[in-house]
């Protein structure tokens, strides 16, 4: 019955693309993608609340105190199990891969990865991993975009394009937030869109917001009501709360990824590494229970007048109305996150680092102030630095400013706190810009050499392949032969470069015709002149396995027309300037959503 269904719903796309133009079918399946990220959502969310709810129930009827602590054991060694038995034992975890398949894939994302997130971070997040939901649903949302370009046979440009879709419609649906839907496409993840592309994005990103709040309960989705007036005299803070984020930014995405790093090199089988590397995190959840899955919940205790609330239930419900046990508490949680998170994805978990920088940035923003407050420096209103230190770490993490000042503006349902955000969300991302050059998912493909930044000449240089522009049909000649040969050779050919090479094929020099031009027009000094009096050596050498950015800096440091290319220490080829240079505008051409 489902099949027929679905290939109904074929049937009738398939006849709209033969009756709509190019434009009006882009928008309807702007629609269509928007529909299914947002269903997607709706899947993940619901399972991990009512897990959450189920744990919690449990743990307060049955005081099973250590029953939360079990949970991610079981539900990061059902992931590893799901990814060996089910998906040819591996799964790309990081929005990154969405950025690689963009520029390196032609925009084609694998089709398990319309179901293998939703059921892998399901099970690692809803059953308390200390990770989020976002990033394994902005990838599926990718995926639908992707498969369903492949499936009536988009271009490139409309592949691309509802990638940015399924990716807008995703964060939309998770947060309630269109316009941070929107902006995280575009400043996360997709290399270049001109004005018109941002319509499709947008009707995208309204249709999952709009699928969510319609069948999505709304206390699962993490939204604010409470908030206290900006106060001006208050900007100073700010200020420092915007130092503090970007610092804290930076100290989560380097123990983070230590942590991965780890268990990438430990020599254990992948249950075994699962197991050892969940029952670290269960000890962690066991004394800071707060740890435990997405944590949005506490993030709305932090925001509300009662945060003592967030001792209930742990070892240290004692001092439920302690203000600096509840500091330390708030502290030691928010220094141990990164250690968490990387457990619960390190160890074969599934999840992402949004959710998790948000319930950082509440901690950080809640320490910071209550610190003050406690020690009379000022009065400040907690409620709102909590929030917007959300803004602060998720800026600095993503290097995604103003998807992090629009998010919060969104989800506190007003713009009241818009000039603190601005203020918090740039300076965090100029101090966490400085000492890490690459945002926290791109990073792991900066060290592959796959770097894809807000500088658009590398990130187009990147996708080009230097084999392709190498040129191996270039005439040689031998260093003892007399000028006649090379005259004779300039002659006949168009060649304004001739490489000078021996016996064994191995370059010894280069001749470029503007430096013998006068030579060659005298008689007596081109019959008794060698080719090795006048050659030069190169100012740089160029081999296959160069990036063209690689490429293009010895271009630049050299004012060289051409470069010669060794391949195994023997000459190969030239690369011209001129020929990279049309190839990039080529690619920048294609790679435009228009």
């Amino acid at each position: 019955m489902l099949k027929k269904a679905l290939r109904k719903i074929e049937q009738t796309i398939a006849w709209s693309r033969s009756k709509l133009g190019d434009k009006q079918f882009i928008f309807l399946s702007a629609v269509l993608v928007g529909i299914s990220a947002a269903f997607a959502v709706i899947m993940l969310k619901a399972f991990a609340h009512w897990v959450f709810t189920f744990a919690t129930y449990v743990s307060r009827i049955l005081k099973l105190g250590f029953f939360n602590s079990f949970l991610p054991i079981i539900g990061i060694l059902l992931t590893v199990f799901v990814i060996k038995k089910f998906l040819s034992g591996t799964i790309q975890k990081g929005t990154s891969q969405i950025l690689y398949a963009v520029a390196k894939k032609a925009s084609i994302i694998p089709r398990k990865q319309m179901y293998a997130q939703i059921i892998t971070s399901s099970l690692t997040v809803g059953m308390g991993g200390s990770a989020g939901l976002e990033s394994p649903i902005v990838i599926t949302g990718a995926a639908f975009g992707s498969n369903y370009a492949q499936k009536y046979r988009l271009s490139y440009k409309d592949r691309t394009l509802l990638i940015g879709c399924g990716v807008a419609a995703g964060i939309a649906a998770a947060f309630n937030a269109p316009i941070a839907g929107v902006l995280f496409a575009i400043e996360v993840l997709l290399v270049d869109v001109s004005i018109s592309a941002f319509t499709p994005i947008m009707i995208a990103a309204a249709t999952g917001a709009l699928v969510s709040v319609i069948v999505l309960d709304e206390s699962i989705l993490l939204s604010f009501k409470q908030q206290e007036d900006f106060n001006y005299h208050n900007i100073p803070f700010y200020a420092f709360l915007g130092v503090f984020t970007g610092l804290i930014s930076i100290y989560y995405s380097r123990n983070f990824q230590r942590v991965e790093h780890f268990f990438s090199r430990l020599k254990l089988g992948s249950y075994k590494k699962a197991l050892f590397g969940s029952t670290l995190l269960a000890i962690l959840i066991y004394v800071f229970p707060t740890l435990f899955g997405e944590g949005y919940e506490s993030i709305r205790i932090l925001s509300e007048s009662d945060p003592g609330q967030l001792l209930e239930d742990t070892l240290f419900s004692g001092f439920r109305n302690n203000s600096w046990v509840l500091l330390l508490f708030v502290g030691c949680t928010m220094m141990l996150k990164a250690f968490a998170s990387g457990l619960t994805i390190g160890s074969g978990g599934n999840g992402g680092n949004f959710a998790p920088s948000l319930f950082l940035g509440s901690y950080v923003g809640f320490f910071f102030s209550k610190l003050i407050n406690l020690i009379g420096l000022s009065k400040l209103p907690i409620s709102n630095f909590t929030l917007v230190g959300m803004a602060g770490i998720l800026s600095g993490l993503f290097h995604a400013p103003l998807t992090a000042i629009f998010l919060i503006a969104e989800i506190t349902g007003g713009y009241n706190l818009m000039i603190p955000l601005m203020i918090v969300s740039s300076i965090s991302f100029a101090i966490s810009k400085r000492f890490e050059k690459h945002s926290m998912d791109v990073k792991n493909l900066a060290k592959k050499g796959h770097a894809f930044t807000s500088n658009k000449d590398a990130n187009v240089l990147s996708t080009l392949d230097t084999n392709s522009i190498i040129q191996t049909d270039y005439l040689t000649v031998s260093p003892n032969e007399n000028l006649d040969k090379l005259v004779d050779l300039i002659s006949n050919s168009t060649q304004v470069v001739f490489p000078v090479v021996n016996l064994e094929n191995e370059l010894v020099g280069v001749v470029y015709f503007n430096d013998i031009k006068e030579i060659i027009f005298n008689t007596y000094r081109v019959k008794y002149t060698l080719i090795k009096e006048i050659m030069t050596a190169p100012k740089q050498i160029i081999t296959p396995e160069d990036s063209m950015e690689v490429v293009m800096n010895k271009f630049e440091e050299t004012k060289m027309a051409f470069l010669p290319v060794l391949k195994n220490n023997k000459y190969y080829g030239f690369i011209s300037k001129s020929l990279v240079l049309e190839a990039y505008r080529t690619k920048l051409k294609s790679m435009t959503i228009e």
